[in-house]
């Protein structure tokens, strides 16, 4: 639970529209001017410049086929040439050593040999669920806000504080938080967190089992991660006496990782199936909010609470050859990026206690720049293993020409929507979402999913991504080779992403967070909601 990236900026203003004068002396008096609305601009010129940059991008991502077709090409011409009997003598001059080719063949079978046992294992998602939590839980504006006015009544300026924070957030009136808030005062006890995590995990487990038909005998690794509520026995060891486990399993409890511990649950997942053959993963991803419900009055520590709802999932993640045709994706990348060897950084998102003693979740006025370094960071490293040809060349030449020539030069930022159909940005708050669309020059659709999940569900931490990955799915858009990029950032600090590829144009789920309400998405959602 951290991160939320609430600081919101204001609209841009909008630019007014140059208007054209016309002078007509057929029509009217010479002193007389018609203000006419602008023509449509000529897009010749931007038309011409979108062929070039086509033709340039299909040249340099197929160089090597265009080179190689033309010399094939020469070389099946010769041979044609050549009359039956002249290829014949040409076959003849070769001469064949029964010594060599035994071992030209023990070469080639040692060398696939070693290939195929040195190639990484194949990851797949099998499929996954989302909880979804009961309308019970639900938070309108009006019930956190009156919540909030009767336990800070001696405060009112924390209570204006929230009030601000919830108008500029993003989320709308569906979202949920658990039972224990719901009082008055909340009673944020080890029961009623430990309630919440029954319900939460429990409901995308059974979920998980119901849309893979997975037995919990199948499960041969388990991984929950979860931030702030870390009770003994540990989460996975609730899990695995819930369902009967096996007593081999291996087993492993993620704690103060923050939101993108999703990700890092997955990277933990892929190296235990590298070395366990034949085996099924499951990576379970919440946040518990009732222990972390903060009830000072630290403005850097009631964000979270405006911020953060209910949310959890279970992945199913598999090794098995069996199971290539019924997964949903497969993994192609992970790429992981920790700042904490820096200060400011690691203190930037910090739990601790306030004045009076009350334990909360402080934000560092410098979250932004740090996460804005560490999304760099990890873009230097993911860009080299997905970007086309062409936007690396171009990149590496626009580099070149900063270091030599001019170093005012702009930088070039590669284009990520020639890697990616589909981005899942962590739906922290609104100003991540809107300072990565900016910066990767993403168009609406894009950030669509992330903007719709924070509106729904609010910031439900490590699992956002999922509610993100289930949105696209549920309107239809994931087809058949389409690659997504999930992208999450966590207290510590980090920036984590990875990337998978659809094995399978998936139909529309029937069941899922999504199905009561997916029509009435995307909404509109304005800058200020006036409350």
């Amino acid at each position: 639970m951290e991160t939320p990236f609430a600081f919101i900026t204001s609209p841009p203003t909008p630019t007014r529209s140059p208007s054209i004068t016309i002078h007509n002396s057929h029509c009217l008096p010479s002193s007389q001017i018609i203000n006419m609305p602008p023509m449509l601009p000529d897009f010749s010129n931007s038309v011409k410049l979108k062929y070039v940059k086509l033709g340039y991008q299909y040249l340099v991502n197929h160089i090597i086929t265009l080179t190689l077709v033309p010399i094939m090409l020469g070389v099946s011409i010769e041979i044609l040439r050549l009359g039956p009997q002249e290829i014949l003598n040409l076959w003849n001059s070769l001469h064949f050593n029964l010594v060599q080719i035994l071992c030209s063949a023990f070469l080639i079978i040692f060398v696939a040999t070693v290939y195929f046992m040195s190639k990484p294992r194949t990851i797949y998602l099998v499929d996954y669920a989302c909880f979804k939590p009961p309308v019970t839980c639900r938070v309108p504006f009006a019930t956190f806000m009156e919540h909030s006015r009767l336990i800070l009544k001696n405060n009112p300026k924390s209570v204006e504080f929230q009030m601000r924070i919830l108008e500029r957030s993003g989320l709308g009136e569906e979202t949920c938080l658990p039972p224990a808030i719901h009082y008055i005062p909340p009673k944020p006890t080890m029961e009623a967190a430990r309630g919440e995590a029954e319900l939460v995990i429990f409901s995308a487990m059974d979920s998980l089992f119901k849309k893979t038909g997975l037995k919990p005998k199948d499960i041969d690794i388990l991984i929950v991660n979860c931030s702030l509520f870390s009770p003994t026995p540990s989460l996975s060891a609730m899990v695995i006496n819930k369902y009967k486990l096996r007593s081999n399993i291996k087993s492993f409890n993620l704690s103060g990782m923050g939101c993108s511990a999703g990700l890092i649950s997955i990277d933990l997942a892929r190296d235990l199936l590298q070395v366990h053959p034949n085996s099924n993963a499951v990576v379970v991803s919440t946040e518990i909010i009732t222990p972390n419900y903060y009830q000072g009055n630290e403005r850097a520590m009631l964000l979270p609470n405006c911020l953060f709802r209910m949310g959890g999932a279970a992945i199913l993640l598999s090794n098995r050859r069996s199971e290539r045709r019924r997964a949903k994706y497969r993994l192609v990348h992970v790429v992981r990026t920790h700042k904490g060897a820096d200060d400011k950084a690691y203190r930037c998102v910090f739990e601790e206690e306030d004045k009076e003693g009350k334990v909360g979740i402080s934000l560092s006025k410098d979250l932004m720049a740090i996460a804005g370094e560490a999304l760099k960071s990890n873009i230097t490293t993911m860009g080299p293993l997905v970007l086309p040809a062409s936007e690396q060349l171009l990149f590496l030449l626009t580099l070149i020409g900063r270091k030599i020539f001019n170093p005012k030069w702009k930088p070039y930022i590669p284009d990520f929507k020639q890697a990616f159909e589909h981005f899942c940005i962590h739906a922290g708050g609104r100003a991540v979402i809107d300072e990565l669309q900016k910066n990767l020059q993403l168009s609406t659709e894009h950030v669509e999913a992330s903007r719709m999940t924070l509106h729904r569900f609010g910031n439900t931490s490590s699992s956002s991504l999922w509610y993100e990955l289930n949105y696209i799915e549920s309107k239809g858009r994931m087809k058949k080779g389409d690659r997504v990029w999930q992208i999450a950032f966590g207290s510590g600090f980090k920036c984590n992403s990875a990337v998978w590829k659809c094995n399978k144009t998936i139909k529309t789920p029937i069941d899922g967070p999504w199905t009561d309400c997916i029509d009435r998405y995307p909404v509109h959602i304005p800058e200020i909601v006036k409350l």
